[in-house]
């Protein structure tokens, strides 16, 4: 390993892959979605308050004050009494109240069908809000993997620096030893020098996979970070379930079907809520009053200005303009569209379940493959290096042998990345990245 390479190393913070994914599931677009599915549990509160019992209390006190003006007086004369126009003096009247009154929703359909459509939003606002999750979670997996790969990528050839190393001594020892000439020492320090030009190079991708995994992860965006091993490298690719068991996981698992269901019941609650225009309202209502001129007699003597009553009303609106047959042909219509917007995404999904399986599968092959290939590249290598060290090859057969080996560990590792990569986006499609959360 390179001292450049090494130092970067020891300064980067550790972040493996369990940590990758909880801290995605936990960064701003899913923490914004669960907020919103926080929103939507107080509107479920708002609509069940209409429900509940409404109690106020009121107090106040205002005074009037009628200046002098023109008027009649009323006056005692024989026999009983008259009115004689003349001045009345001015007058200023005090008023004082308190009051309480309570009422009781007794039957409204619309408030009961508000209640469980909020109920219904909120349950579609958690599925969509573990759809997000799942969605920060993939996009987390793949950063930390592509980090991982750019690192496993810098190994790669920094081992393809030590065989030109030891390619470089061998030349050199047998061009001392008059076997070779000096262009086959020269060719050999050519390669190696390229070769470590290609590690250096590998150091600008490498910050730029780290900075997108600790922005991702609402780390700190100069924090340098390591992808520890998963130690998917030492061992070959477990197989892919079945494509019936995953799209059976698909159709009860992913959240967004749970959430696009939800909406469809919220739709179909609206018809009730429009339809519950057709229907009367019945309610209790009850006050409490004390009002008078003195605020001693309205606010400490309980014995006087009492006033209380009481009822029930019905108010049922027989006839509004053909509004309440409108809107129920609107929910009616917001209904339909809920559904048919539910079978098209059940149909995507299993487009995309079986797009992923179909990928998985693809890359469990190419791995094989290229693992297939490395063998073989390797057993080149070994050969073209003994041909050289007998005197009957060049560095140029050595060097297209060792070439082909690194090319060959470069495409095995891709493939073998991107086989878990897949298996985590046929999880994601079949919702079970995060087991038993959704319903």
């Amino acid at each position: 390993m390179s001292v450049l390479l090494l130092a970067a190393v020891l300064a980067a913070t550790p972040v493996n892959l369990e940590e990758a994914r909880a801290r995605s599931r936990e960064n701003v677009q899913a923490l914004t979605a669960l907020l919103q599915a926080s929103s939507a549990e107080q509107d479920v509160r708002i609509a069940r308050s209409q429900l509940l019992p409404q109690l106020q209390l009121s107090a106040g006190g205002s005074v009037t004050y009628a200046g002098t003006r023109r008027g009649y007086n009323i006056v005692p004369v024989e026999g009983g009494f008259e009115q004689v126009e003349g001045d009345v003096a001015p007058v200023t009247i005090p008023g004082f109240n308190l009051g309480l009154s309570l009422s009781q929703l007794i039957y409204d359909r619309a408030v009961w069908a508000r209640l469980e459509q909020s109920g219904a939003q909120l349950e579609a606002q958690r599925g969509e809000a573990l759809e997000q999750q799942d969605t920060s979670e993939l996009e987390g997996i793949q950063r930390f993997y592509s980090l991982f790969r750019t690192q496993a990528t810098i190994l790669v050839l920094q081992k393809n620096v030590e065989r030109s190393e030891q390619q470089l001594e061998r030349a050199r020892a047998l061009f001392h030893a008059g076997r070779v000439g000096k262009a086959e020492e020269l060719s050999a320090q050519v390669n190696l020098g390229n070769d470590r030009i290609a590690v250096v190079a590998r150091q600008s991708q490498l910050a730029t996979d780290q900075a997108r995994l600790t922005a991702w992860l609402a780390m700190p965006g100069a924090e340098a970070v390591e992808a520890v091993d998963p130690g998917v490298l030492s061992q070959p690719p477990a197989p892919a379930p079945s494509l019936e068991q995953s799209l059976q996981a698909a159709r009860t698992r992913r959240p967004l079907l749970v959430a696009l269901r939800q909406r469809l019941r919220a739709a179909e609650l609206q018809e009730s809520i429009a339809n519950a225009g057709y229907l009367p309202r019945f309610s209790l209502e009850g006050s409490y009053s004390r009002n008078g001129s003195d605020p001693r007699l309205v606010f400490a003597d309980p014995r006087r200005q009492n006033t209380l009553n009481g009822g029930i009303s019905l108010s049922w609106n027989l006839f509004n303009g053909f509004s309440t047959q409108a809107q129920a042909r609107r929910a009616q219509y917001q209904s339909r569209v809920a559904e048919l917007n539910l079978q098209q995404s059940e149909r995507e999904l299993e487009g995309s379940v079986r797009q992923a399986h179909v990928a998985l599968q693809a890359q469990i092959t190419s791995t094989e493959l290229a693992e297939a290939n490395r063998k073989a590249a390797a057993a080149a290598l070994v050969l073209a290096e003994e041909r050289f060290n007998a005197g009957v090859s060049s560095t140029l057969e050595v060097r297209d042998a060792q070439l082909k080996l690194t090319q060959a560990e470069l495409t095995l590792l891709e493939n073998r990345i991107n086989v878990e990569i897949a298996r985590f986006a046929l999880m994601r499609a079949m919702g079970t990245l995060a087991p038993g959360e959704a319903k």
